[in-house]
């Protein structure tokens, strides 16, 4: 929460702070830590505590990443984690940061272990971040962990901003073909069907309905802009509602080749999950217990099922085959690591193997559909240029 506390400062200054505190408590103890005298402490609105959410640095995407490395360099240097989380909290400009490494810094200082002060954060740190620091704390080896989770962040990033950037220049494509098709219905043909209609020449049918279309356009210019843009916007909104209850992506398994791509990317998730925190010294029924959570409803249950299978005695790659969580190529590696004792290694070399897949599927994917979208786009452009073009030609006709 977020709490506006006023106090006097040793120099008899009155300071007004904005605090993210747990309690009106922790926030008077926070600015009480820096010498001041707190004379008020009230709660900010909901809007306020949101706006202030935003602009805290660790919140956004890819921050824990850009924190873990800071943090992982000054724990490499020598520096004890109160004395790196100081070191962090001094250069901090931003009010909501700097409230969050205080109270990472009080927690510490009043004896908690570092992933139970993390934990208190859910809103900041996933729990596989907290796990692996839990993990790390067993065996005095932070660094090292911070470093797995490091490097399991940006490869998965590597695979987000794959398809990002392959989705960049068809999209830019629809908007460009879709606003020159808007421009040529609604002010190009509206304009040709006026110089038609005073010739008095039959035309042909195709061009008589286009020319039909641009004049009801011309006439209810608003009403359809408004009832596109309406329409767009309720498509948006139901494709979001059907995202986050699940349907849009039991759509997507269905859709042939892509849905395949998408199971082999949530596979290789588990298993780079699966293989860091195995590496890290977690149990097995631990880690798919922790990778249960960021997969999707589907497998989800499937991986339930395969903890089930694995607590009454069954090998891993057993229980994932006998749910489908594993290709054939990722079993054979299943029980090489299984034969070997490196499950793990094997679980991460099986996921970077599925991603470099992912990436070889996403190119030809995208050298596939672009030209084919600007062929499409090109069809659309140049079958109303040439239906208003028609009854030019069949005017140049008549008169030679």
């Amino acid at each position: 929460m977020l709490f506006e506390v006023r106090s006097v400062s040793s120099a008899n200054e009155i300071l007004v702070d904005l605090i993210d505190a747990r309690d009106a408590s922790d926030a008077r103890a926070q600015i009480e830590a820096r010498g001041c005298m707190v004379t008020s402490v009230g709660q900010q609105s909901v809007w306020k505590q949101k706006d202030h959410q935003q602009k805290s640095s660790i919140r956004k995407h890819g921050a824990l990443t850009l924190f873990s490395q800071e943090l992982l360099a000054l724990l490499t240097a020598g520096l004890t984690i109160v004395e790196a989380l100081e070191a962090l909290l001094e250069k901090e400009q931003n009010s909501g940061t700097h409230a969050l490494l205080s109270r990472l810094l009080t927690g510490l200082r009043e004896g908690k272990r570092f992933s139970s002060v993390l934990a208190e954060q859910t809103d900041v740190f996933p729990p596989l971040f907290v796990g692996m620091i839990h993990t790390a704390e067993g065996t005095s080896d932070l660094p090292r962990s911070l470093a797995r989770y490091i490097e399991y962040d940006q490869r998965l990033e590597i695979v987000r901003n794959k398809v990002i950037n392959s989705s960049i220049y068809p999209l830019i494509l629809l908007c460009v073909g879709g606003t020159v098709s808007f421009f040529l219905i609604g002010y190009v043909v509206p304009k040709f069907s006026e110089v038609y209609q005073d010739t008095g020449r039959s035309l042909p049918l195709m061009s008589q309905l286009l020319l039909e279309w641009g004049q009801f356009v011309s006439k209810h210019t608003l009403s359809i802009f408004l009832s596109t843009f309406l329409i767009i916007g309720a498509t948006i909104t139901g494709m979001y509602h059907q995202y986050l209850n699940g349907n849009l992506r039991r759509l997507i398994h269905k859709v042939p080749k892509i849905g395949e791509r998408v199971k082999i990317y949530e596979l290789s998730r588990l298993y780079l999950t699966l293989g860091m925190l195995l590496e890290g010294g977690v149990t097995i029924t631990s880690a798919l217990e922790t990778a249960r959570n960021m997969m999707s409803d589907e497998m989800r249950e499937q991986i339930s099922c395969a903890i089930k299978e694995i607590e009454s005695g069954s090998p891993l790659s057993i229980a994932f085959e006998r749910y489908k969580l594993a290709t054939p190529i990722s079993l054979r590696m299943l029980r090489v690591g299984e034969r070997s004792g490196e499950l793990g290694l094997m679980l991460t070399q099986s996921a970077a193997f599925y991603d470099n897949e992912i990436n070889r599927w996403i190119d030809h994917f995208t050298r596939a559909f672009e030209p084919i979208l600007m062929a499409v786009i090109g069809l659309i452009v140049g079958t109303i240029v040439v239906l208003l073009y028609m009854p030019i030609f069949d005017l140049a006709g008549s008169l030679s």
